[in-house]
């Protein structure tokens, strides 16, 4: 049996999540196309018959750190490179761009064996420049392997499961073989109704608002889960509400909707929005809306 920990970095908006997402066969870290939209360090466990691969996803490496929500992300994107196995660098082109300079700085001193994978495949023609691109890249770095995928696609991601299994350790299970994720229910419910927000609301607004669940209360025929939508600034709040409530409405629709697949039972939702001014650029107030790097 084989078992230990991967880490999928790389810059914002890359495919990571996608890509766990697709492994996994089940939805555990939420997508959009908006940049930093994972905040969390989030495992996803893959248990076969080969062994159990732990999947860590994390925020995007990124150089803007003008806040302390910023450097929060870089700074769990960071840790999760201590104590792995396997590193697994997503790109979604065939180039390096300014700050995967800082990207490969920090694998060099991580000393982990890498495979890079350029994501969105699909996409790209020309099969040769794929070639030539990682005959390049392998001139900047001394990668284990050199994958072309597509992870909406599903293109190529047996080859690149098992070239991570054969390059982990042997050893026993680490979690029971049936579960998947190092989350609570309640921290996923939470992770969903911003998934919505971030998808239904401007380019903007997602990076001033993160969700609380307030309460979750699990009952025989439906579980009840009051959430909070915090945001900065009173004008955002009432661009959340939308005109006589209908943008939280839509959110709260989509969300119960997600949130009942992912317990396979009934739930009743209510979402409040408020205004906590600062939070994504003050310490104190990240840590009591739950964002911990040790998690």
């Amino acid at each position: 049996m084989k078992c230990g920990y991967v880490a999928l970095v790389g810059r914002p908006n890359v495919g990571k999540s996608t890509l766990m997402n697709h492994i996994l066969g089940q939805k555990i870290s939420i997508t959009s196309r908006k940049p930093q939209t994972t905040r969390h360090r989030i495992l996803g466990i893959n248990t076969t018959e080969q062994g159990q691969v732990i999947y860590m996803d994390t925020p995007g490496m990124h150089q803007n750190e003008k806040k302390a929500l910023n450097r929060y992300l870089n700074r769990t994107a960071d840790t999760t490179l201590l104590g792995v196995d396997v590193v697994v660098w997503l790109i979604d082109s065939l180039s390096f761009q300014n700050h995967d300079e800082t990207i490969i700085r920090k694998l060099k001193h991580a000393g982990l064996p890498v495979i890079l994978a350029v994501n969105k495949v699909d996409r790209i023609k020309e099969k040769q420049d794929i070639l030539a691109f990682f005959a390049e890249a392998q001139k900047l770095f001394p990668f284990v392997d050199l994958m072309p995928i597509s992870a909406l696609k599903k293109t190529n991601l047996q080859n690149l499961e098992q070239t991570i299994l054969n390059l982990l350790p042997e050893g026993g299970l680490v979690y029971p073989e049936d579960q998947i994720t190092n989350r609570p229910e309640r921290f996923l419910a939470a992770e969903i109704v911003r998934e919505k927000l971030t998808r239904r609301l401007g380019d903007e607004l997602p990076y001033a608002i993160t969700v609380e669940i307030e309460r979750y209360q699990e009952l025989e025929r439906i579980t009840k889960i009051y959430a909070i939508v915090w945001v900065e600034r009173s004008t955002q709040k009432n661009i959340v509400i939308g005109k006589q409530g209908e943008m939280l409405k839509k959110i709260g629709i989509d969300a119960r909707q997600d949130i009942e697949k992912l317990i396979d039972q009934k739930v009743f939702l209510q979402i409040w929005v408020k205004v906590k001014k600062g939070w994504s650029d003050n310490e104190r107030s990240l840590r009591s809306l739950g964002f911990n790097e040790t998690e």
